[in-house]
């Protein structure tokens, strides 16, 4: 078992945060996509947002495209208590064969993504700087270290990224990703950076509920002992209530367990003031594979119709729900 972090460990609070909820944010709906350039609308981003508004306080989001500034608009037009985590949308700027699915590209496409990463940079300190009463913190990309990522970049271009993003403006600076680098790969990263963002996911590896949380604390101990002077939060943790087996045991992915699982940490990171991000606020149809039991599509509180899963009972009348409606559907077809 890891120790927990001492009191001479590094905390939020010495970058005058305090702790509160906080929330993965991406608002695709039915039908949107991202990578088809098809964006939330404002009405739509302001739903979800006075929805979240009601008990998270700090969102993260991944890029800085359109959805991105939308919704940092709909805080500031809105009026909504939200800080938010802006982050940047890396493409690869090296092949990668260790990644499962693939991650080969020609010289072509890799000169063409460092560009669109330089271009992505720019945004940032764009969009920093215009909405810097609400963005509170960046990261300097998801995701683009570890072993397997279909978008690797290394690590002294992360370097020079963190650079240049802190000569242009005042907020921390951070990086996403899982918990197994920040121990070896990404120590010169570290140096650079004003704090360290880590992800763990129990189910993706093979844990189930008996020993989810213990393991949990052990990758993000594992980080916060190894950089006692660096303050350490949780940008994605969760777990997903469907699967088809990609990765994840369909036995080992249903509300119940993603409510035991959030109540469960939930209740060690309030108590020990450690900032996390749940992943994720809604479902998202457009993530993975075209199996609508993907995995990748199923990790929100609520479902993509914005009706709120069992995890969310407390705090969310239950209403009617995705899940009421799918039952009343069957018996219907059942009574006809």
């Amino acid at each position: 078992m890891f120790k927990k972090h001492s009191d001479k460990v590094a905390t939020i609070s010495s970058m005058n945060l305090s702790h509160a909820n906080a929330i993965c944010y991406s608002g695709y709906r039915e039908g949107q996509n991202p990578r088809e350039g098809i964006y939330p609308t404002y009405d739509e981003v302001k739903e979800d947002l006075l929805i979240l508004a009601s008990n998270w306080n700090y969102l993260r989001i991944y890029d800085c495209g359109p959805h991105a500034e939308i919704v940092l608009d709909v805080i500031r037009i809105e009026a909504l208590h939200f800080k938010v985590m802006l982050g940047v949308d890396m493409a690869a700027e090296m092949s990668n064969p260790h990644c499962p699915w693939g991650a080969e590209f020609s010289e072509e496409t890799l000169s063409a993504n460092r560009q669109n990463n330089c271009n992505e940079i720019h945004k940032m300190i764009e969009l920093s700087l215009k909405y810097d009463d609400i963005v509170f913190s960046v990261s300097v990309g998801n995701e683009a270290s570890v072993e397997w990522t279909d978008h690797m970049v290394p690590v002294d271009r992360l370097v020079n990224y963190v650079r240049q993003i802190k000569k242009e403006i005042k907020q921390p600076v951070t990086f996403c990703e899982n918990y197994v680098p920040w121990t070896y790969k990404l120590e010169p990263l570290v140096a650079e950076l004003d704090f360290i963002s880590i992800h763990t996911y129990p189910a993706w590896e093979f844990r189930t509920m008996e020993d989810a949380l213990e393991y949990t604390k052990q990758n993000y101990y594992s980080v916060a002992n190894h950089y006692p002077d660096k303050p350490v939060i949780i940008t994605e943790a969760g777990w997903t209530t469907a699967s088809n087996g990609r990765g994840i045991e369909p036995w080992n992915a249903n509300e119940d367990l993603q409510a035991h699982y959030y109540e469960q940490l939930l209740a060690w990171t309030t108590q020990e003031k450690i900032l996390t991000f749940v992943f994720e606020a809604f479902d998202e149809p457009w993530k993975g594979s075209s199996d609508p039991l993907e995995p990748e599509k199923h990790w929100g509180l609520f479902y993509v119709d914005r009706t709120p899963k069992l995890v969310m009972k407390d705090i969310f009348p239950r209403k009617t729900t995705h899940a009421d409606t799918i039952v009343n559907i069957n018996t219907k077809d059942e009574v006809a």
